[in-house]
């Protein structure tokens, strides 16, 4: 009776390692880890069924959850090519989208910013690259959207080479209250990235992400 408990329990042992390993359960495989359960059974205190049959519904659950999982992946991996291959699409066209980052090119680079409610004071700042600022001015103070191109002048006259600049903005009310504000880039699209795993579109020397455009023109 050992030497037939033993073989068994290695029986059900080596079944069980496999079937989790490989995580694809049937019918099959149910009824044979029941009936190899039920002959390594202990006669004196034998297995709970209530217990048991949890067992298999957890088997069964990881089984369908592993599978859930691949088509995910699939779905995602086909989706993001189809974005890609939209957003192939856009290149050569003009483009607004959020951000605050955008290319010098041919001398100049364009943002959009938007107030919230009226403002008594709005100031501008161009930063480089490295975070200096390079230009600071004056905005418009109504509530609204606005336009803003720099044309890669420095505040103390110097001309700077392309690249990628920042905008921000700094708006105040009469009471000296700051006031919501928001940015857009604007620029023609010249390629298209995915190699990080999200679709990028390339103004110039700068990026924005493809789910950020909100505006695309001719």
């Amino acid at each position: 009776m050992t030497t037939v408990s033993s073989a068994t329990s290695t029986t059900y042992s080596s079944s069980t390692s496999s079937s989790s390993s490989s995580l694809d359960l049937d019918t099959s495989d149910f009824l044979t880890l029941m009936c190899v359960q039920l002959q390594n059974q202990n006669p004196l205190d034998p297995s709970d069924p209530t217990e048991y049959m949890s067992q298999l519904v957890s088997y069964a659950s990881l089984s369908e959850q592993s599978e859930v999982n691949d088509q995910l992946g699939n779905i995602t991996t086909a989706l993001a090519s189809l974005l890609a291959a939209n957003a192939v699409g856009y290149v050569g066209h003009t483009v607004e989208a959020a951000g605050s980052t955008n290319a010098l090119a041919d001398g100049s680079a364009s943002w959009n910013y938007t107030l919230a409610s009226d403002a008594s004071k709005v100031t501008i700042k161009i930063t480089d690259e490295s975070g200096k600022t390079v230009y600071t001015t004056t905005g418009e103070t109504a509530a609204g959207e606005h336009s803003f191109v720099w044309d890669g002048t420095t505040s103390s006259g110097t001309k700077l080479t392309e690249g990628t600049y920042t905008m921000s903005i700094t708006a105040t009310d009469a009471d000296g209250n700051a006031v919501t504000t928001s940015s857009t880039v604007v620029g023609v699209v010249t390629g298209v990235d995915s190699s990080s795993g999200t679709v990028m579109l390339q103004i110039g020397d700068a990026e924005v992400a493809f789910a950020n455009v909100i505006a695309i023109k001719s």
